[in-house]
Parts: structure tokens; sequence; C-alpha cells
């Protein structure tokens, strides 16, 4: 048995063996036997729409005292809560701003982190008692950014079918989720997901170093509706740490979702944990569920969703055939398409959205299916990125090697 000191001097020393937790799978795929002696860390990831995501914000807006305090507030049109601290007269507002408020059917909390991360000028509202203010401000005014989760990286997921005959506006479609049972939206990053790969918590504790959409972060406990079968987590991060590719976000039927990603890394200090990190897609439940209910119809598994399918989507401009309007582009839930450009991959999640809508077949990746009550069902919409996620896995890994992360020093270096 290894422990934490005995890695973190392997990882300053430059001898830890690291693998991402793709690299992991490989070798366990292709029949390795591998024990705790032979790897020292394992990186993990999930990425994709995470409801439960929220940003603490300090901006200054005015001198002191310009207003009293504020009643309301909005940071580009997305509505925020003021405080909880009024900071009176001090020109200053505390919000708080969830990943799903949102300014209209396209635009919310979730594209509005990202753009604070990119450095874009961001318009601030305050109503006060008797006056309002305008502002603009970046990221290097705010006193304090933070990103926190209430829940992110379940260990698995729900799929959802719509079993009624009309089309049923829902956060898990992006167009509404056709019926009866005529297709299935997914999310979840199976196998290289950290707590599938830690699903007794030997290495995810609370106060455990994390990267939150790649900026060094911590475990702050489990999170809302976690269950000892379906644990998740709740964390926070500094925003200016953090990589626009890794969040952004997602429109719906229903309204703006939130894009979040989080990366982890696994100390390997014995066999109970090598045995944990063992488990494939092909292991790795997948409940089909109807929206109307979220009764539980049938089940498959997220080798369904990552292991037959392609994991991104490809552009063939040479079968585009420019239609007055772009389908494609109108209906991408990230904004990462147009026909004049392609893709955009530091946008892109992989979810498919884009292809049904292509009247001339321009977009194409593997199409997945699920079978429900006798019948496959294709998976028309993915909410998480698996080649965002593995990106992750690699860009922790990097840190480990170059020492730039320790599971003692964290990895802000």
């Amino acid at each position: 048995m290894k422990t934490i000191a005995e890695i973190d001097e392997k990882i300053r020393n430059g001898s830890a063996v690291v693998y991402t937790a793709a690299e992991f799978k490989r070798l366990i795929r292709e029949g390795a036997d591998i024990t705790a002696a032979e790897v020292d860390v394992v990186t993990t990831g999930t990425s994709g729409v995470m409801s439960g995501t929220a940003a603490i914000l300090s901006v200054p807006v005015a001198e002191p005292g310009t207003f009293e305090r504020a009643e309301r507030a909005w940071l580009n049109g997305v509505p925020c809560m003021p405080g909880p601290c009024p900071n009176e007269r001090l020109g200053i507002l505390d919000l708080i701003v969830s990943g799903t408020a949102h300014a209209g059917a396209s635009y919310g909390g979730g594209h509005l982190f990202r753009e604070i991360v990119e450095g874009r000028e961001i318009e601030v509202v305050v109503e006060a008692a008797d006056r309002s203010i305008e502002a603009r401000v970046t990221l290097d005014d705010f006193s304090y950014a933070r990103l926190f989760t209430t829940r992110s990286a379940f260990r698995n997921y729900t799929a959802y079918v719509n079993t009624k005959p009309t089309r049923m506006k829902t956060i898990f479609s992006v167009t509404g989720l056709q019926g009866p049972c005529r297709e299935v939206s997914v999310s979840g990053c199976g196998e290289i997901n950290p707590l599938q790969n830690d699903p007794a918590r030997l290495a995810i504790r609370d106060g455990t170093p994390v990267f939150l959409n790649g900026s060094a972060g911590i475990v702050t406990g489990e999170g809302t509706r976690s269950t000892p079968s379906r644990p998740n987590l709740t964390v926070i991060a500094d925003m200016a740490g953090m990589q626009p590719r890794y969040m952004g976000g997602f429109a719906t039927s229903a309204g703006p979702e939130c894009i979040t990603s989080l990366g982890v890394a696994i100390p390997v200090l014995d066999d109970r944990q090598v045995a944990a990190l063992r488990v494939l897609d092909e292991e790795i439940p997948l409940p089909v569920a109807d929206i109307n209910t979220r009764t539980v119809l049938g089940a498959g598994t997220y080798a369904d969703v990552w292991q037959r399918p392609d994991r991104e989507v490809a552009y063939y401009p040479e079968w585009c055939e420019g239609c007055s309007a772009c389908a494609a582009a109108v209906i991408c839930p990230t904004g990462a398409f147009t026909r004049e450009t392609g893709i955009d991959r530091d946008r892109c999640l992989g979810c498919t959205a884009c292809m049904a809508s292509c009247p001339n077949n321009a977009l194409e990746a593997g199409e997945g299916s699920i079978r429900v009550r006798g019948r496959r069902v294709p998976i028309t919409l993915r909410q998480s990125g698996r080649t965002l996620a593995e990106d992750l896995c690699r860009d922790v890994k990097e840190r480990i090697l170059d020492a730039r992360f320790t599971f003692t020093g964290g990895g802000g270096r």
C-alpha cells in the first residue's frame, strides 16, 4: 500500500506513473492485469450540461456613496440576486448568478460565465431605491469571482424518451423531445467520470483538489440529490484560472442551460482502487425513463453512447447546398457551427443536434441507439462531451507530469 506522501514525492522527482482514464481503460480492454504497484495516478473527468452551477461575484459599479444598496441587478441582461452582503453605500455589488438564469431563449448564465472568463466586457445594470446605475466591467475588475456547483459529476445519469405523441419542451432536448419514443436524450461521460472510478469516494473526499473548468478548486462535499448509488459533488474554484472551452451555455427547448467540466486526479494507493478503475462503459447501466413521469422503461449501457458512435461531429461543406437559412446553424445549442466557418471545436460539445436539422446531410456522426421495450431508439442528443472530458484528463495529467500539481500542494502552480 502506498501513501499520498509517497506519490507526491514521485511526482516531484518525475518518476510517477500517470494515465488518463481513457489510457487506463485502453489497457484494460487489451487484457492488461494492472496492480497498484504499476500505476500512481489516473486522471478522470466529465464535461456537459450541469444545471447546478452558479457564481458568486463581487463587482464594483460606482463610487462610494452613489447609492445605498442594490434592489435588483443584471449582467448582460441575466438576472442576478444582490447579496448576501448589501455593501451599503460602497458602490460594490455582491451577486449570486445561476447558470440557468437567462436573458432570453438563447442566452443565460452559462453563456455569461464563459464571456466573463474570456475577458469580455460585461454590462452591469443596477436598480437601487432611488436610481439606476449602469457600468461595464471585466473579470479583472472583480474583487471576487468564484464558480461553484450544487451538484456535479453524477456517477451516472438517466436517459429520457417521451412516450406521448406530442413534442415536449424540456431541458433534455434542443427542439422538444419527439414522441412517442422517437428519440432518446442522454447525459454522462461513462467510464471516465470521476465518481464512476471512485464510487466509494476513497480518494474523492471533502477538501480533495479538483479542476473546475480547468481552474484549481476543491471538493466541498456531496451535492443535492446525491445518493449512495448515484453520488455527486459540490465543488468551488476561482474563475480567473478557468479555460473558456470547458464551459459555456447550451440552449434547450426549455431555456438556456450551463456547460461545466470537472477533472479529478485519483491517487492509486491499493488494489481496491485499481478494481474500481477497471470499470468500462459496457458495465455501466444507463436507465431510460419517460420524461413525463420519470418512470424507468428500460436500460442500456454507456457503451451504447460512447463505444459505437463517433464522439465528434464531422462537417462536409461539399454537401452543403446553401439553404437560405442554415437550419444547422440555427439549431446548434452552443453556437459552434456556421456553414461558412464550419465547426468551432472550442465550442462544440459533440451533442449531434445539428445532424437531423441539415436537409442535405452535410453533418455526420455515428448514430447510437438504446433498446427500449423491444426496439432500438436513436440517440439524437448527447448533453455531455466525452472529447472535452478526455482533453481535461490530459490537461490534468500534464500538470502532474510537470509537477505543477501534487495532492498535498494542489494544482494552482
